[in-house]
């Protein structure tokens, strides 16, 4: 018989507490201070979605989301809470795991190029200012217009260096070009190399369809990105999964309200994507998140405290885990009373004084009833995993990236014939000789058969118009400036 719920676990009179399959496309909020139990909430949460047969993807901060792979060992803490839950259908048991890192270090290389990255994002990555924006966004059209695909970060570096020496003649159709803001670029791009992010800027790049898998068992893959080494650069880590979250919007076609989601992505340390954004971003991260429900994916936030998340945003997540808030500071105390205030009240629970008064494994659940209303919030006892609870050793993970069904194919790395290679055929070739009868300046005598050929590929969307009105998209979406 098909799961319509996901069992999180019981109040402290003994009933379920549930969350709708159809209604998790809602999206949620997973909140509480550190050593709380947001982490195996995440874990029971995730592993329950794969039982159901919904892909799922997360980001592993702390490295320890990895024992999903692996089957729980009741005993302790775990057995205690099942004798609390009176549980006897609990089976420990691993699920199906696909790992991935940035870095290629600790799991399968995750990679797209600058084309798809585009020059939103791609400032955001280099901090650049609005001029410095611009100039970037100058030279994502002049590469279009040249016909020259930008797959690596040697590609741009060509780029700026040739938009450079012909800064001049190019001024006069994309407007003003100063060297001293191509230079500035040109600096950042160094910082960002000396941080190992060249790895994640390359082909062959990320097939999305490889993280929405499920088993030969029909199982949901739970796809797991090591983020230990990627939270030192946390502007790069926002960025990648926003652009993630851009790219399942523009790929994924519109299946309006499923009976479960197609995916449910976990953003964890979701302060990060907020912290200094400017308005005009924060409206349309707003509108991502509101707009990609039709297209079947839950978003849930996890975070330390509920006020990191703006309230336009915060008002689309229905389904919230509430863990414990300590309150030491005013803030926290305004914390605790936002956060009481989000859920629908229950008569027999004071929520406010409840948020401070909870156990480790203990949370605040409120999630939508099957006709899209908010449960009345209720204290409930977290049920534990029944994968591990913990990271697999250096082996265990080692042997589980050798078995994959993904192993060799993103390993090596491929570098075509693109704008590095274009511009430095350009710089050998001598000048044509002036001819009365020459074609004008705008003629596509410039482009080689293989530059054709390889314009005709520019990555997954197949011509320079579809690039551009992907990067259009993806500009109206996330506040191109």
């Amino acid at each position: 018989m098909p799961q319509s719920s996901l069992y999180l676990g019981s109040n402290h009179q003994g009933q379920p507490i549930t969350l709708a399959l159809s209604m998790a496309n809602r999206h949620g909020l997973i909140a509480g201070a550190t050593g709380t139990g947001k982490t195996v909430t995440l874990q029971r949460m995730a592993e329950c979605f794969s039982r159901a047969g919904t892909p799922v993807f997360m980001a592993d901060i702390k490295g320890d989301l990895s024992g999903l792979a692996a089957a729980a060992a009741p005993g302790g803490k775990i057995s205690r809470r099942l004798e609390q839950l009176a549980l006897t259908d609990y089976r420990p048991q691993p699920v199906p795991t696909l790992f991935w890192d940035l870095f290629g270090e600790r799991g399968h290389p995750v990679r797209t190029t600058i084309s798809e990255l585009g020059p939103l994002l791609l400032a955001n990555i280099l901090d650049l200012n609005d001029t410095q924006t611009g100039i970037l966004y100058a030279c994502f059209r002049i590469a279009d217009d040249e016909g020259l695909l930008l797959l690596d970060l040697k590609d741009l570096r060509a780029l700026l260096s040739w938009v450079a020496d012909n800064a001049k003649t190019l001024s006069k159709q994309y407007g003003s070009l100063p060297s001293n803001s191509l230079g500035a670029i040109q600096r950042r791009l160094m910082v960002l190399e000396q941080q190992g992010t060249a790895h994640f800027l390359g082909e062959p790049a990320l097939n999305l369809r490889d993280m929405m898998q499920k088993d030969f068992s029909g199982q949901g893959v739970v796809s797991i990105l090591d983020a230990t080494r990627l939270m030192q650069t946390p502007r790069l880590y926002s960025t990648f999964l926003l652009w993630l979250l851009s790219e399942l919007f523009e790929t994924l076609p519109e299946v309006g309200d499923p009976a479960q989601p197609v995916l449910v992505f976990f953003f964890d340390e979701a302060h990060l994507l907020f912290d200094s954004a400017p308005r005009a971003l924060l409206e349309k991260i707003e509108q991502l998140v509101r707009l990609i429900r039709s297209k079947g994916v839950g978003i849930y936030f996890i975070s330390q405290n509920p006020l990191d998340i703006p309230d336009n945003v915060l008002g689309q997540l229905g389904n919230r885990v509430q863990h414990a808030l300590r309150a030491f500071t005013p803030r926290d105390e305004q914390a605790v009373r936002a956060a009481a205030r989000t859920f629908r009240a229950n008569p027999s629970i004071d929520t406010q004084d409840a948020i401070t008064q909870l156990g480790v494994g203990e949370a605040l659940v409120s999630v939508l009833d099957e006709q899209g209303s908010p449960t009345q919030v209720e204290i409930t006892l977290i049920c534990p995993p029944e994968s591990r609870i913990g990271p697999l050793s250096t082996e265990e993970k080692a042997a589980r990236l050798h078995a994959s069904p993904l192993a060799g194919r993103y390993d090596a790395l491929l570098d075509r014939d693109s704008a590095f290679e274009m511009l430095a055929r350009r710089v050998a070739e001598p000048a044509p000789a002036p001819a009365a009868t020459a074609a004008p300046k705008t003629s596509r005598q410039r482009d080689s058969l293989l530059e054709s050929v390889a314009k005709s590929t520019l990555r997954s969307i197949g011509s320079q118009l579809g690039r551009r009105l992907a990067r259009g998209l993806l500009g109206s979406l996330l506040g191109g400036r």
